[in-house]
């Protein structure tokens, strides 16, 4: 029955970093591959839930708990004053609101544009509603927006600009300059834009998150999509929004309590990064990585392999896997920009995303793992000789 499946599942094929997680778990490396803490959720956030599910809110929850403290955040964090029973939609985690979006505002045909790199979901969601991916590429090394190239990459059939700010591979923050251009645009070619701000409260130095909806013009066409998960460490508990005008957000729940339902009913109830960042970034650098971007929000780091090294990021990471029995992401997936400049594909290979978002403890054997595969020169031994 396997020809039989749909033409969407079979493009939905495992990536290299899924086969590489198989890799890291088959031998129990660290993971400091995916983002999500290894370390307890903060003990009042668990004592609401417990409290929620002792009072037997276990039930569907189609009164949405969380939408007036939302509503408070957004005024008191954005300046945006936003209904509580019109213009929210809770869902189960960031993912499924972010695709009730995307299901919400695509048709057929339409293109939606991302930078690039990208994390891989938006590219799935936006193909399962059949609509067209258009990558912008980012400049390295600080990953800039480029405004004309941006700019031209808008066409009669571009209906959406997605923007994931804080970063997810690359630790960026989006400058308000950035925010500008890409908020007339939306303006002037009449198009939506999707945000994706799981990491806002997570920044560093003097980076500061601004919602693109904050900006003149923009709430009107904004869909924010957010969730819990990275902010309070409870990647699992699945609570997501996405917050936009009335008439959006009753779309995007119409498709959500089609796919789902409900957000979990007693989680709608219910560490300082920054130390973390500068240890893994000290930790890499002595081994040799080219650190050319400290992250400015996120829990990543994506760095760059030396040019000395003679090694892809899939190569480098499956032997860190096998020989240290560490695991990080292979950079290269989420990359999606063809390019004539091989010069500029070659480095979308070199690479390599590790996460910090995990407990000293974690971090240190990580540290003690790499140090096996030191030479007496401080460089990677790649080959584990």
């Amino acid at each position: 029955m396997e020809g039989k499946l749909s033409e969407a599942s079979r493009r939905a094929v495992p990536s290299p970093i899924q086969q590489l997680s198989h890799l890291a778990q088959s031998v129990g490396a660290v993971n400091l591959a995916e983002g999500f803490p290894d370390f307890p959720a903060p003990a009042h956030v668990k004592a609401a839930a417990a409290a929620a599910i002792a009072s037997d809110l276990n039930q569907y929850r189609h009164v949405q708990g969380i939408c007036d403290v939302l509503s408070e955040t957004m005024k008191r964090e954005h300046g945006l004053y936003v209904d509580p029973l019109t213009d929210f939609a809770i869902c189960c985690g960031q993912s499924e609101a972010f695709a009730a979006a995307v299901f919400a505002i695509i048709d057929p045909g339409d293109e939606v544009l991302l930078f690039d790199p990208a994390y891989e979901t938006y590219h799935t969601c936006i193909e399962l509603a059949r609509g067209i991916p258009v990558y912008v590429p980012l400049d390295p090394p600080s990953w800039t927006l480029n405004g004309d190239k941006f700019l031209k990459s808008f066409t009669s059939r571009t209906k959406a600009v997605i923007l994931n700010s804080p970063h997810n591979p690359t630790g960026k923050v989006f400058s308000k300059e950035e925010l500008l251009i890409i908020s007339e645009a939306c303006q002037e070619k009449d198009c939506f834009a999707i945000t994706d701000e799981v990491y806002e409260y997570i920044t560093y130095d003097e980076n500061k998150h601004t919602s693109l909806a904050s900006l003149p013009g923009m709430q009107e066409r904004t869909i924010i999509t957010s969730s819990l998960s990275k902010t309070y460490s409870v990647t699992g508990w699945r609570v997501g929004w996405a917050c936009a005008a009335a008439n959006i957000a009753a779309a995007i729940r119409n498709i959500h309590v089609k796919l789902t339902d409900s957000a979990p009913a007693p989680f709608q109830e219910a560490a300082d990064y920054a130390v973390k960042r500068d240890f893994i970034l000290q930790l890499l650098t002595d081994y040799g990585f080219h650190i050319s971007f400290r992250p400015q929000g996120s829990v990543f780091v994506f760095a760059e392999l030396p040019r000395s090294w003679q090694i892809s990021d899939i190569d480098f990471v499956t032997n860190l896997i096998q020989n240290a029995g560490v695991a990080a992401v292979p950079g290269r997936g989420f990359f999606h920009t063809d390019s004539d400049d091989q010069s500029y594909n070659h480095r979308y290979v070199r690479y390599v995303r590790f996460a910090f978002c995990k407990s000293d403890e974690t971090l240190e054997a990580a540290a003690w793992k790499m140090r096996t595969l030191a030479d007496n020169n401080g460089t990677m031994k790649l080959n584990g000789k």
